[in-house]
Protein backbone atom coordinates (compact mmCIF):
# COMPACT_ATOMS: atom_id res chain seq x y z
CA UNK A 1 0.00 0.00 0.00
CA UNK A 2 1.32 3.29 -1.34
CA UNK A 3 2.77 6.05 2.20
CA UNK A 4 -0.07 8.76 2.70
CA UNK A 5 1.70 12.00 1.70
CA UNK A 6 2.39 14.30 4.54
CA UNK A 7 -0.01 16.83 4.39
CA UNK A 8 1.89 20.63 5.35
CA UNK A 9 -0.28 22.74 7.16
CA UNK A 10 1.60 26.11 5.22
CA UNK A 11 -0.41 28.57 7.54
CA UNK A 12 0.77 26.74 10.42
CA UNK A 13 4.28 26.69 9.52
CA UNK A 14 4.06 30.83 8.67
CA UNK A 15 2.67 31.22 12.60
CA UNK A 16 5.74 29.66 13.86
CA UNK A 17 8.21 31.79 11.73
CA UNK A 18 9.65 34.86 13.17
CA UNK A 19 7.72 37.72 12.37
CA UNK A 20 8.08 41.63 12.97
CA UNK A 21 6.94 43.65 16.10
CA UNK A 22 8.32 46.54 16.22
CA UNK A 23 9.54 48.93 14.16
CA UNK A 24 11.72 52.44 14.47
CA UNK A 25 12.54 54.98 11.59
CA UNK A 26 15.60 55.96 11.26
CA UNK A 27 16.97 59.48 11.21
CA UNK A 28 20.39 59.75 11.14
CA UNK A 29 20.83 58.57 7.21
CA UNK A 30 22.33 55.22 7.55
CA UNK A 31 22.79 53.76 4.80
CA UNK A 32 22.99 49.91 3.37
CA UNK A 33 26.18 49.41 1.22
CA UNK A 34 25.70 46.78 -1.52
CA UNK A 35 27.34 45.23 -4.27
CA UNK A 36 25.58 43.72 -7.20
CA UNK A 37 27.61 41.23 -10.00
CA UNK A 38 27.26 43.64 -12.67
CA UNK A 39 30.02 46.52 -10.78
CA UNK A 40 32.78 46.48 -8.64
CA UNK A 41 31.61 49.57 -7.05
CA UNK A 42 29.52 49.40 -3.51
CA UNK A 43 26.33 51.14 -3.80
CA UNK A 44 24.44 52.49 -1.27
CA UNK A 45 20.48 52.89 -0.22
CA UNK A 46 18.95 54.71 2.32
CA UNK A 47 17.75 52.54 5.38
CA UNK A 48 14.40 53.11 5.98
CA UNK A 49 13.87 52.00 9.68
CA UNK A 50 14.78 49.17 11.71
CA UNK A 51 12.95 45.65 12.64
CA UNK A 52 13.13 43.55 15.72
CA UNK A 53 11.50 40.45 15.15
CA UNK A 54 9.42 38.02 17.42
CA UNK A 55 12.77 35.68 17.58
CA UNK A 56 14.71 38.96 18.91
CA UNK A 57 17.25 40.05 15.70
CA UNK A 58 17.59 43.14 14.66
CA UNK A 59 17.95 44.31 11.02
CA UNK A 60 17.54 47.78 9.02
CA UNK A 61 15.06 47.49 6.30
CA UNK A 62 14.90 48.77 2.86
CA UNK A 63 12.36 48.75 0.01
CA UNK A 64 14.21 46.37 -2.57
CA UNK A 65 12.32 46.06 -6.42
CA UNK A 66 8.95 45.15 -5.16
CA UNK A 67 9.60 44.04 -1.47
CA UNK A 68 10.66 45.57 1.60
CA UNK A 69 13.51 43.50 3.09
CA UNK A 70 15.95 43.14 5.84
CA UNK A 71 19.15 44.48 4.92
CA UNK A 72 21.56 41.71 6.19
CA UNK A 73 19.35 39.14 3.95
CA UNK A 74 20.23 40.69 1.18
CA UNK A 75 21.36 38.00 -1.24
CA UNK A 76 19.82 38.52 -4.83
CA UNK A 77 22.64 37.32 -7.55
CA UNK A 78 21.05 39.60 -10.14
CA UNK A 79 20.11 42.85 -7.93
CA UNK A 80 22.54 43.01 -4.65
CA UNK A 81 24.38 41.75 -1.90
CA UNK A 82 24.76 43.42 1.77
CA UNK A 83 27.93 44.50 2.24
CA UNK A 84 27.61 46.85 5.85
CA UNK A 85 25.71 49.99 7.01
CA UNK A 86 27.45 53.42 6.88
CA UNK A 87 26.79 56.06 9.36
CA UNK A 88 27.04 59.25 6.70
CA UNK A 89 27.43 61.77 10.27
CA UNK A 90 30.65 60.02 11.05
CA UNK A 91 32.05 58.05 7.66
CA UNK A 92 31.40 55.12 10.03
CA UNK A 93 31.17 51.41 8.73
CA UNK A 94 28.83 49.01 10.54
CA UNK A 95 28.00 45.35 10.46
CA UNK A 96 25.98 45.12 13.15
CA UNK A 97 22.86 47.57 14.14
CA UNK A 98 23.88 50.41 16.45
CA UNK A 99 23.64 49.39 20.03
CA UNK A 100 21.43 52.43 20.84
CA UNK A 101 18.60 51.51 18.25
CA UNK A 102 18.56 47.89 19.34
CA UNK A 103 18.26 49.02 23.19
CA UNK A 104 15.47 51.36 21.96
CA UNK A 105 13.40 48.44 19.63
CA UNK A 106 13.98 45.94 22.31
CA UNK A 107 12.07 48.46 25.16
CA UNK A 108 9.73 48.96 22.29
CA UNK A 109 8.83 45.78 21.91
CA UNK A 110 8.09 44.74 25.34
CA UNK A 111 6.11 47.95 25.98
CA UNK A 112 3.87 47.46 23.05
CA UNK A 113 3.61 43.95 23.16
CA UNK A 114 1.83 42.42 19.53
CA UNK A 115 -1.47 40.94 20.54
CA UNK A 116 -1.99 37.52 18.36
CA UNK A 117 -5.78 37.11 16.83
CA UNK A 118 -7.34 36.07 14.02
CA UNK A 119 -8.34 39.81 12.87
CA UNK A 120 -5.86 41.44 11.60
CA UNK A 121 -4.81 44.62 12.95
CA UNK A 122 -2.63 47.56 12.93
CA UNK A 123 0.20 47.35 15.34
CA UNK A 124 1.91 50.59 14.34
CA UNK A 125 2.85 53.14 10.90
CA UNK A 126 5.73 55.15 10.47
CA UNK A 127 6.49 58.21 8.24
CA UNK A 128 8.69 57.48 5.16
CA UNK A 129 11.22 59.80 5.66
CA UNK A 130 13.66 58.85 2.49
CA UNK A 131 11.14 59.29 -0.12
CA UNK A 132 10.08 56.01 -1.33
CA UNK A 133 7.66 56.03 -4.46
CA UNK A 134 5.74 53.13 -5.74
CA UNK A 135 5.20 52.88 -9.59
CA UNK A 136 2.40 51.24 -11.69
CA UNK A 137 1.41 50.40 -14.65
CA UNK A 138 -1.36 48.89 -16.00
CA UNK A 139 0.23 48.22 -19.57
CA UNK A 140 3.10 46.23 -19.86
CA UNK A 141 5.05 50.35 -19.02
CA UNK A 142 3.48 51.79 -22.32
CA UNK A 143 2.53 53.83 -19.19
CA UNK A 144 3.01 54.61 -15.98
CA UNK A 145 2.09 56.36 -12.58
CA UNK A 146 4.89 57.15 -10.28
CA UNK A 147 3.65 57.78 -6.81
CA UNK A 148 5.21 58.79 -3.11
CA UNK A 149 5.05 56.05 -0.45
CA UNK A 150 3.27 58.54 2.54
CA UNK A 151 3.68 55.85 5.24
CA UNK A 152 4.41 51.97 6.10
CA UNK A 153 2.17 50.05 8.26
CA UNK A 154 2.62 47.31 10.17
CA UNK A 155 0.53 44.99 11.66
CA UNK A 156 -0.42 42.19 13.99
CA UNK A 157 1.11 39.20 11.56
CA UNK A 158 4.12 40.75 11.06
CA UNK A 159 3.65 42.34 7.97
CA UNK A 160 4.47 45.40 6.84
CA UNK A 161 3.02 47.73 3.67
CA UNK A 162 3.22 50.41 1.86
CA UNK A 163 0.44 53.08 2.02
CA UNK A 164 -0.24 55.45 -0.58
CA UNK A 165 -2.55 58.80 -1.10
CA UNK A 166 -5.97 58.79 -2.56
CA UNK A 167 -6.49 61.79 -3.75
CA UNK A 168 -10.03 61.53 -4.04
CA UNK A 169 -10.48 60.62 -1.17
CA UNK A 170 -8.49 63.40 1.13
CA UNK A 171 -10.96 65.09 3.48
CA UNK A 172 -8.16 66.86 5.14
CA UNK A 173 -5.23 68.06 4.86
CA UNK A 174 -1.74 67.03 6.23
CA UNK A 175 -2.80 63.60 6.01
CA UNK A 176 -1.79 61.76 8.91
CA UNK A 177 -0.63 58.33 9.58
CA UNK A 178 -3.67 55.85 10.27
CA UNK A 179 -6.12 58.52 7.38
CA UNK A 180 -8.99 56.55 5.73
CA UNK A 181 -7.84 58.05 2.32
CA UNK A 182 -4.22 55.83 2.58
CA UNK A 183 -4.14 52.39 0.56
CA UNK A 184 -2.07 49.67 0.06
CA UNK A 185 0.91 49.70 -2.67
CA UNK A 186 0.71 46.12 -2.57
CA UNK A 187 -2.50 45.12 -2.78
CA UNK A 188 -3.01 47.12 -6.33
CA UNK A 189 -2.71 44.49 -9.55
CA UNK A 190 -0.82 47.52 -10.82
CA UNK A 191 1.99 47.66 -8.96
CA UNK A 192 5.70 46.99 -9.81
CA UNK A 193 8.55 48.32 -8.39
CA UNK A 194 9.98 50.84 -5.40
CA UNK A 195 12.11 53.43 -6.07
CA UNK A 196 13.61 55.96 -3.51
CA UNK A 197 13.66 59.72 -4.78
CA UNK A 198 16.51 60.13 -6.85
CA UNK A 199 15.80 57.54 -9.57
CA UNK A 200 11.76 58.67 -9.05
CA UNK A 201 12.57 62.28 -9.59
CA UNK A 202 15.12 61.28 -12.74
CA UNK A 203 12.07 58.68 -13.92
CA UNK A 204 9.68 61.82 -13.34
CA UNK A 205 12.37 64.46 -15.80
CA UNK A 206 12.63 61.65 -18.13
CA UNK A 207 15.95 61.42 -17.89
CA UNK A 208 17.21 59.22 -20.54
CA UNK A 209 19.52 56.66 -18.05
CA UNK A 210 16.87 55.94 -15.67
CA UNK A 211 14.13 55.15 -18.67
CA UNK A 212 16.53 53.00 -19.89
CA UNK A 213 16.49 51.19 -16.35
CA UNK A 214 12.35 51.73 -16.49
CA UNK A 215 12.38 49.79 -19.81
CA UNK A 216 15.13 47.05 -18.55
CA UNK A 217 12.80 46.70 -14.99
CA UNK A 218 9.68 46.30 -17.96
CA UNK A 219 11.22 43.89 -19.57
CA UNK A 220 12.69 41.59 -17.30
CA UNK A 221 8.73 42.24 -15.55
CA UNK A 222 6.91 40.89 -18.97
Amino acid sequence: MAKQADVIDFRQHKRNLPNIQRLLPELDGIEMLYTNDSSDQVFSLKVLCWAVWSDGHIDGMVPWLNRLVACRSLDDPLNGHWEGFMDTQTGQILFEPPAYKVDFLKQSARFYPVTQSKAASIAQEIPDLIGSHAVFSHDQFDSFVIQEIHSWRLYNDGSVLAMCIEEDHVHSTPVLTGDDCLFSVQHRKDFHYFFQHTIANKIKSKDPAALAAMAHLAKHSS
